[in-house]
């Protein structure tokens, strides 16, 4: 397992509930998360424009999905979403905890 960035990574999803998130078609002018390659780890963020996570994820070919492995911060407290029906987008951000000289601030 890897950790991968790409650039201009984003597509929709339909995913509910706490699971993996099951990723659907690009949005027009951005790839897919193949691009990370089967079994690696990237950073995603997911949002329905009400509630989002940002996260760090493992990309399946397989299935075509991508595990929430680690919350790094979400509308829920910093905690998994519980994801309602209907259509959200799925991305490669960079956080701004991954940039030099960024840190955590508790009590948020």
């Amino acid at each position: 397992m890897t950790f991968i960035l790409r650039d201009r990574v984003k597509v929709y999803t339909n995913t509910s509930g706490l699971g993996a998130i099951s990723l659907d078609q690009a949005l027009e002018g951005y790839q897919s998360f193949s691009a990370v390659g089967n079994n690696n780890q990237t950073y995603y963020n997911i949002s329905n424009n009400v509630d989002w996570e940002t996260g760090i994820g493992t990309y399946n070919s397989s299935t075509n999905t991508l595990s929430r492995d680690t919350v790094i911060s979400s509308s829920n407290s910093d905690a998994l979403v519980n994801w309602s029906a209907g259509s959200k987008v799925v991305s490669i951000p960079f956080p701004a905890l991954a940039s030099p000289g960024s840190y955590i601030v508790t009590g948020k």
